[in-house]
């Protein structure tokens, strides 16, 4: 009967031994992953409830028309739109090659003094792409047009 039991208590102990090992596992990647999840942001969003100076977000929209300004050396600034509001950004850095006015846009950064202070540019990767969710906020805008075939 001894034998039963000792078996009995060893396996409820390799149990709670591998709960306590998967929240471990679990808090670990969270905690791991809180810098890298960036929620997407349309202009008409950050106007009406823009976020924290330190928060990192994702902005994404075309670039306004007449907006790109290159700066002295590596800084650009432009503004970004979904047509029901437009917000200023600045980027220290190379843009991408295919980046240009009138484009779909996504920005990694954070709003400070009304500015997009963008860390990360990215845009189109062909002629026919835009991020769903630009797509999205734009289609909500009433300001998308269906790329042409």
């Amino acid at each position: 009967m001894a034998l039963k039991n000792l078996k009995k208590k060893r396996r409820i102990q390799i149990v709670a031994l591998t709960a306590v090992a998967l929240m471990a596992s679990t808090a670990l990647i969270g905690y791991a992953m809180r810098d890298g999840i960036n929620f997407f942001r349309s202009p008409s969003q950050v106007a009406e409830a823009p976020p924290a100076p330190n928060e990192v977000f994702r902005i994404g929209g075309l670039v306004e028309e007449g907006s790109l300004k290159r700066g002295q050396g590596e800084t650009v600034s432009f503004s970004v739109t979904d047509g029901g509001a437009s917000v200023p950004v600045t980027y220290r850095g190379v843009l991408p090659d295919l980046f240009e006015e009138n484009q779909g846009m996504v920005g990694t950064g954070r709003l400070v003094d009304g500015t997009f202070e963008a860390s990360e540019i990215l845009a189109k990767h062909d002629e026919t792409y835009m991020p769903k969710e630009v797509v999205d906020a734009l289609k909500a805008q009433g300001v998308y047009q269906e790329p042409e075939s």
